[in-house]
């Protein structure tokens, strides 16, 4: 689980989106125009390009 105060300061590192928390997922997904998929480890986020997916 990520910290709800966390997630209402992240954006989107490559479009600066906003996120949303998937919890099933496990991921932090980007609503905006890139709509990258970033995972979260052991509750961080790792808010990394290089790491991300596409949705």
């Amino acid at each position: 689980m990520v910290d709800q105060e966390l997630l209402s300061l992240l954006i989107c590192p490559n479009c600066r989106g906003e996120v949303e928390y998937r919890e099933e997922q496990q991921v932090v997904a980007c609503t905006g125009k890139c709509r990258y998929v970033y995972p979260v480890v052991k509750g961080i986020p790792h808010m990394l390009v290089a790491e991300a997916t596409k949705s």
